[in-house]
């Protein structure tokens, strides 16, 4: 007998456009949702089905990664696309969008696309397509032919191309209503800082990195989109006060992103270790943390990323400010977010999901999730119980680089319905 059962009462929080049901009811058999609210109670009590309680837990659409790195995705070590897909699908996540990267695997080309989608997975996959030729900022990609061959956007990552290169591709528009991810990020002026200029940086004995390296290219990107109102220039990471309060003063504002780990800590933290600070873009202070909440709050960063970045074992055994930058750990936002933001600041989980999940789907231009009757694209979250992550789980990330590991976590996506690419154990 195919096995179902009821959730009365739950927390039921259908989409974008409806508030949460704080009594909701919800009828699951086999990874799909049957039915909602009183329908659900019906069909459970003309068949006998038994009810669970479940009134402090959270029944709600998956979450959508706007951008992250995967650097060896078939292939290496440590993460891989089906380590990725099993872990992000575990923390709630239904869709992710993924990065061009420095090695063979840019996606400069259409045939770049292809091949990463996983079989036997519901996550969606979705690809940045390379904005200029080996990410160096000279020569653009044919970015018409990437987007028509099913590139979500146009990106180099973490390199942000010349100016004069980005006002051409935005003059000759072939990415067309498509995103253009840039970060505002000058490296020559960042130099060898490892953490945003202050105090804790001067304390810690760190290369500093000037509040300049963000705010000048910030101006100028900002500058590019009044110019070019008809494209759709994103932000990658914001990170700093200064850039929140340029973009309240904008009348015509491009689109912004900010990395979960800023919104979650800052370099003022007395837990912060080396590892976990050194991340791109560099580490605020708690000034800056509390503007891109605020930022948030106001919409005018419409979206979190994970921005993961993972690295194998022996990547992490590099001195810190000799490796990568980043960190990663998809399984680990949803409750970290949810104890920074929902307890601690006292936001809304409508709120919470249009900043993990349905104003990210806006930006990269997908359709926003919402549980559906006959779907199995919802999450069931746990705000309550209490958790260790560890790189053991069958369904953690093989990322040696994820700073919640091997300490309590408070919430946990405790049920979902995608399906996912079997473990290694299985």
């Amino acid at each position: 007998m195919t096995e179902m059962i009821l959730l009365d009462p739950v927390r039921v929080l259908v989409g974008p456009d409806h508030p949460l049901q704080e009594q909701g009811a919800a009828l699951l058999r086999e990874g799909r949702l049957e039915a909602l609210g009183e329908q659900a109670r019906e069909v459970a009590r003309s068949t006998g089905i038994p009810s669970r309680a479940a009134g402090h837990q959270l029944l709600a659409p998956c979450l959508v990664d706007v951008h992250s790195s995967l650097p060896e995705p078939f292939q290496g070590q440590g993460e891989t696309l089906e380590s990725l897909v099993r872990s992000a699908a575990a923390g709630g996540y239904g869709q992710l969008a993924l990065l061009p990267e420095a090695s063979a695997n840019r996606r400069e080309l259409p045939d770049r696309l292809r091949g990463f989608q996983l079989s036997g997975s519901d996550l969606a996959l979705h690809l940045w397509g390379g904005f200029s030729q080996g990410g160096k900022g000279e020569q653009l990609t044919p970015h018409a032919d990437l987007i028509e061959a099913g590139a979500v956007g146009l990106s180099d990552g973490d390199n942000m191309p010349p100016v004069s290169l980005l006002d051409r591709a935005l003059t000759l528009g072939e990415s067309g209503a498509s995103p253009v991810l840039i970060p505002p990020l000058d490296a020559v002026l960042r130099g060898e800082g490892l953490l945003r200029e202050g105090p804790e940086a001067l304390r810690a004995g760190w290369p500093t990195d000037p509040l300049s390296s963000e705010t000048l290219p910030l101006s100028q990107l900002a500058q590019l989109q009044q110019e070019h109102p008809q494209r759709k220039l994103m932000l990658m990471g914001l990170s700093t006060a200064a850039s929140v309060g340029l973009l309240q003063q904008l009348k015509l504002r491009p689109a912004a992103t900010v990395s979960w780990w800023h919104v979650l800590t800052s370099s003022s933290s007395s837990a912060a270790t080396a590892a976990s600070w050194f991340v791109s873009p560099s580490l605020g202070n708690t000034r800056d943390r509390d503007a891109l909440i605020e930022g948030l709050s106001e919409g005018l960063i419409q979206a979190i990323a994970v921005h993961a970045s993972p690295l194998d074992d022996e990547e992490c055994l590099l001195p810190p400010d000799q490796r990568q930058r980043g960190i990663a750990g998809h399984q680990h936002v949803l409750p970290s977010l949810w104890q920074a933001l929902v307890v601690s600041k006292g936001w809304t989980a409508e709120r919470l999901w249009d900043v993990l999940s349905f104003g990210p789907a806006r930006l990269l231009g997908v359709t926003e999730e919402r549980l559906i009757p006959g779907s199995n694209r919802w999450l069931l979250f746990d705000p309550d119980v209490i958790w260790t992550p560890s790189r053991s789980d069958p369904w953690a990330s093989r990322a040696a680089n994820q700073p919640c590991l091997d300490g309590p976590l408070r919430g946990r996506v405790v049920q979902y319905g995608l399906r996912r690419p079997a473990s290694p154990v299985d």
